[in-house]
């Protein structure tokens, strides 16, 4: 190991054997040096690393040479082959406008409609939507009275529909959002004030209402003639844990347990024992 042309890992090691033969020194001066040299041999050792032994950016190398772009020759952009997503025109568009010329920058004639050209815009319309449900009310000539039934689900005065809920576990278990960054979300997109004890209440709704959906996959898996098991460390409230996967093409389930190796046959309803 060199820093500007000093060999420090010679230095080092000649110190070491100064006091190694050294016979007038005590036992404690020794293991004075001997700590000095150590933390002397870190600190150079720290100097030394760069993006090649070590996890450091390339961009904080020092004298970092920049490779200049070969030429290919090709164009800009996708390549011949390439698989790219462009945009088609939906023969039911969700709105039309119909724009008519101003005849009066016309020259004076007769003139009939032979049809229109077509251009189509895609957008998103983000909103906030909120359906009242209002029961009628029949009361008889006793004053008895009468309410209407209403929705399954529709329990309370205010409350969360299906969408919204959707919406939030789909950005927590998918996109992988925190719970504050999902609450922000629904507060300055769609004026929706949620909470995130809320949102982790639609996680745990979402994962009692997939009960019946984890055991057709593994009952798949287990029937299936083939299927590939991996794990990968993970951490469950700052506690080391493995994430194991079971899957094939058409199944794939998901489950964490504190052992890596062969899992207990109850985290895949018997499929692994």
């Amino acid at each position: 190991m060199k820093i500007e042309n000093i060999d420090i890992q010679a230095t080092i090691e000649k110190a070491r054997l100064l006091v190694s033969e050294e016979k007038q020194l005590s036992a404690a001066t020794k293991s004075m040096f001997e700590i000095m040299i150590l933390i002397i041999t870190m600190l150079a050792n720290r100097l030394n690393l760069n993006s090649t032994n070590s996890s450091k950016p390339p961009s904080s190398d020092p004298n970092r040479k920049k490779r200049s772009r070969k030429k290919t020759g090709k164009k800009a952009g996708g390549q011949k082959g390439h698989v790219g997503t462009t945009l088609k025109k939906v023969d039911n568009p969700d709105r039309i406008e119909k724009i008519e010329i101003d005849r009066r920058g016309l020259p004076p004639g007769e003139y009939r409609q032979v049809g229109f050209e077509t251009r189509q815009v895609f957008d998103i319309d983000i909103s906030r939507m909120v359906t009242e449900y209002q029961a009628q009310v029949l009361e008889d000539a006793r004053g008895k009275r009468y309410v209407a039934s209403f929705p399954e689900g529709v329990s309370k005065a205010v409350q969360y529909g299906a969408g919204i809920k959707a919406h939030s576990v789909y950005m927590s278990q998918f996109q992988l959002l925190p719970y504050n960054r999902i609450q922000e979300y629904f507060s300055d997109q769609l004026g929706i004030p949620i909470s995130e004890g809320t949102i982790f209440n639609f996680n745990k709704e979402a994962y009692r209402l997939l009960e019946d959906v984890e055991s057709r996959v593994k009952d798949e898996l287990a029937g299936a003639r083939l299927s590939h098991a991996d794990e990968t460390g993970i951490n469950i409230d700052s506690k080391g844990h493995w994430l194991h996967g079971l899957s094939n093409t058409r199944w794939t389930l998901y489950y964490p347990h504190k052992k890596r190796g062969r899992c207990p046959a109850a985290v895949y309803g018997g499929i692994v024992s």
